[in-house]
């Protein structure tokens, strides 16, 4: 396992924090012909970091991590050893990737799911920044060729914010994101409330704009929010989700929080099966954590996979982007190696 630092392109700030670049790691299964990899990228909303990852790594070494072959006995040991969610879904995805490759197949088809039919439509992320810098941003990132727009709100901006992004692109679909920036439901509705007002919005979701803990809160709003409410924080590797589905209208799955892709594709099926709506996010990753999501992103109503453009120098090049449509691209685990610039 190898840590990069990866510069971004902006800053990208939310409500909690902001950054100018990224550590994640890349773990390395097996050699040559036989190798897989995998990506991990820490969130501190889940007490993540690299150096506790790391060290979680190192402790799953020394308990015996290189023995395992196959993914049955690695999942047990790594239920026994429980590390965290990202480092947790990079082993187990380098332990797919090069079993699907050692077996000729796609990584889809080694799941048991049906392989992706057509590029994902993603959408492109705006994050908090001054509102008179919006239209300049918008420019310089492009943002026009992508048909759904996400923005990162907080209390302070969040209306200006969306004010300058509907001036900007009128019309564009947009997924608001609040992060868990309100602290209750009766001051987000009289936000929402303002936001009906602006000509030119037309909103897809609403995310995770409360604490995780506040589930009353998320009852009371569920049926008075104007557009589809979605949780992602309230959602880790596993949830209540007959409580969920009384909170919100959909999930939000990244599998960065799942631990993995069999955990992942479970969490799709239970929302469906709790007749919510299904999502499929991403950190901020290289194209190799954007690649894997692109793997079951047909399982998912909506996408939001743009963690890989938001970097400066994107190290492994293993999907194309094209008029906001991603494309994963044929990989050689093999000879795959970062780019560092």
């Amino acid at each position: 396992m190898a840590a990069h630092e990866l510069p971004l392109r902006f800053t990208w700030k939310i409500s909690r924090n902001a950054s100018v670049t990224k550590t994640n790691l890349l773990v390395r299964v097996g050699e040559g012909t036989t190798a897989g990899w995998g990506e991990a990228a820490p969130n501190v909303r889940y007490n993540e970091t690299p150096e506790k990852l790391t060290a979680e790594f190192e402790a799953l070494v020394a308990a015996g991590l290189g023995q395992y072959i196959h993914l049955p006995e690695l999942e047990e040991f790594l239920a026994a050893h429980a590390p965290s969610h990202a480092l947790r879904f990079a082993v187990e995805s380098a332990f797919v990737h090069r079993e699907a490759a050692l077996r000729g197949q796609s990584v889809a088809a080694w799941l048991g799911v049906p392989a992706p039919s057509r590029p994902a439509a993603t959408a492109f992320t705006l994050p908090i920044m001054e509102p008179g810098a919006v239209a300049e941003f918008v420019r310089a990132q492009g943002m026009s060729r992508f048909g759904q727009l996400k923005i990162k709100v907080n209390q302070d901006s969040g209306f200006e914010l969306l004010r300058a992004l509907t001036q900007a692109l009128p019309g564009r679909e947009v997924l608001i994101d609040g992060n868990e920036a309100w602290t209750d439901a009766d001051s987000l509705l009289r936000f929402l409330e303002q936001a009906q007002t602006l000509p030119g919005l037309r909103v897809r979701l609403l995310e995770q704009p409360l604490p995780a803990h506040c589930p009353d809160d998320y009852r009371y709003l569920r049926g008075r929010a104007p557009w589809p409410v979605f949780a992602d924080e309230s959602v880790t590797d596993g949830a209540d989700f007959r409580s969920i589905a009384q909170q919100f209208h959909g999930v939000n799955m990244k599998l960065m929080k799942a631990g993995g892709y069999l955990n992942g594709i479970r969490l799709l099926q239970q929302t469906r099966a709790h007749g919510l709506q299904t999502m499929l996010g991403c950190m901020v990753e290289t194209s190799l954590g954007i690649w894997s999501a692109l793997q079951i992103s047909h399982l998912a109503d909506v996408c939001d996979l743009d963690g890989f453009l938001i970097l400066r120098d994107e190290p492994f090049g293993l999907v194309r982007e094209a008029e906001g449509l991603l494309t994963p691209l044929p990989v050689c685990w093999k000879t795959l190696r970062p780019v560092v610039s």
